[in-house]
């Protein structure tokens, strides 16, 4: 199945942008971890709020599931912040230029009448978009984060 069917798969089971990207990235390590896509549930929807795309909140989070610090015997990977950097101005300057914001109500507009035109295209573009910088600073898309 490839990524577009994927995502569609998901948002038909009722996940939503924050998780569905999760969920891509544990399928690529070959892991599950319904606490951790549960977590993410509270980035949704602009955190039920309209605010703050999920798809962008959900990249930077899965950016963090394979750069991020997970225990006090890790150090901070500094290619974490520049992999975020790189991330957010590519979200501000391609969906946030074409759509004219980054809030989840502005994206979707009234009553989410762009919902399901807009979304999983994001999220398939956030998702190849993380994919490309996670490689590109030398991590492994499989298995465990590094």
């Amino acid at each position: 199945m490839d990524d577009a069917d994927r995502i569609l798969e998901l948002g038909r089971n009722g996940f939503q942008c924050s998780q569905i990207l999760l969920l891509l990235g544990l399928d690529l390590q070959g892991r599950s971890n319904p606490e951790l896509v549960r977590s993410m549930q509270g980035l949704c929807g602009g955190m039920s709020a309209g605010q703050t795309c999920g798809a962008l909140t959900g990249g930077a989070c899965l950016l963090g599931l394979y750069a991020g610090r997970g225990s006090t015997e890790e150090d901070d990977d500094p290619r974490l912040l520049f992999m975020l950097d790189d991330f957010v101005t590519w979200f501000r300057e391609g969906y946030g230029v074409e759509y004219g914001s980054l809030l989840c109500d502005d994206i979707v507009g009234p009553c989410g009448q762009h919902l399901a035109d807009r979304c999983p295209r994001m999220v398939a573009g956030v998702f190849a978009r993380v994919k490309e910088l996670l490689l590109d600073n030398g991590f492994e898309l499989t298995g465990s984060p590094q």
